[in-house]
């Protein structure tokens, strides 16, 4: 079976990869699409120290790091067959699902472990009791950006949010727009964005911002005063600034990503009696709800997709997604 894995930092290009067998409760896929995530970049990059972290914190994936990993969790696919006595989804059936795999040895997460097959793949295996069949006839493409936009959801959902209150949503990459998205689905009046690059302020304005500020005029807590800041950055030193900047009573969301140590000064916290809020992925039914709101057409995830590669060019699409003015999201299309 063919596949793109990672290998000591790199992706590479396998045609040798052995074909999954289906268990019991569990069903053989093609994989007709998966976007390249951003969490897939930060894991080649630093895929010991996430692995060392997430062991310290006792929540260790059970990854053998000499081992190649076949990454993507941002997947469509058809149903292929399934497990002994396992009831599913008819074959050509075009689903996606949460990315874990229920096994006898627990659950396992999908593409950060060499112990499952991720969407950079042929085919992989996914959980019968987790799938969820496409509806509406929505094109693969579009329905693998369910897991991404669930992302946004969560985190709007955590925000609390309300229609009349301000939302300033730093970083306009695919998590921003993700949340942008959500926001305009759950109908806030005034939603700010602020990135950088000029494509990017361009995509955030597409998906449902009413207004892109560049950081590099001036910061934007010079121009709206949030009562929500989503910081979709992930770099050192955002918390802090957000932190020093923000209205008093504000409450920050922090979506990004920050791979290094970072400082802050809890007084500016302390003072201003800022919340902050920490996010990571989603629940089964923002998920699930993420996947209604693409296929009835509340979010149009098309603009979002920028480039398209096979699994031969998967390790080139990693190189071109640190170029903002390029891409937001590429799709493998195995």
């Amino acid at each position: 079976m063919r596949a793109a894995v990672l290998r000591e930092g790199r992706v590479v290009y396998r045609d040798d990869v052995p074909e999954p067998v289906p268990g019991p409760g569990q069903v053989l896929v093609a994989v007709r699409s998966c976007g390249i995530c951003g969490s897939d970049l930060h894991f080649a990059a630093h895929r010991d120290e996430m692995l060392a972290l997430s062991e310290q914190m006792g929540a260790s994936v059970g990854a053998d790091r000499n081992r190649d990993v076949i990454m993507g969790h941002e997947f469509s696919a058809e149903v292929i067959e399934a497990g002994p006595d396992t009831d599913t989804h008819p074959p050509g059936t075009l689903v996606t699902s949460t990315p874990v795999l229920l096994s006898a040895e627990g659950i396992v997460p999908i593409g950060f472990t060499d112990r499952t097959i991720g969407g950079y793949a042929e085919r992989m295996l996914l959980s019968a009791p987790l799938l969820l069949a496409v509806p509406n006839g929505l094109d693969p493409r579009h329905a693998a950006l369910t897991e991404p936009m669930a992302v946004g959801l969560h985190a709007v959902n955590k925000s609390t949010i309300q229609r009349d209150e301000t939302a300033l949503v730093l970083g306009c990459g695919p998590i921003g727009i993700a949340i942008i998205a959500a926001l305009r689905v759950r109908g806030v009046e005034t939603i700010v964005a602020s990135d950088f690059s000029i494509k990017r302020r361009e995509l955030a304005a597409t998906m449902g911002a009413h207004q892109t500020l560049d950081p590099a005029q001036g910061s934007p807590f010079d121009t709206v005063r949030p009562k929500v800041v989503f910081e979709a950055v992930g770099v050192p030193g955002i918390i802090d600034d957000v932190m020093r900047r923000t209205p008093a009573g504000s409450r920050i969301v922090v979506a990004g990503v920050c791979m290094q140590p970072d400082t802050v000064h809890p007084f500016f916290a302390i003072a201003k009696e800022i919340n902050i809020q920490f996010v990571l992925a989603y629940n089964p039914n923002e998920f699930a709800e993420s996947l209604c709101a693409i296929a009835e057409g509340q979010i149009d995830v098309a603009p979002v997709i920028t480039g398209e590669v096979g699994l031969e060019g998967v390790g080139a699409a990693f190189n071109d997604l640190t170029d903002p003015e390029r891409h937001c999201k590429i799709l493998v299309t195995p």
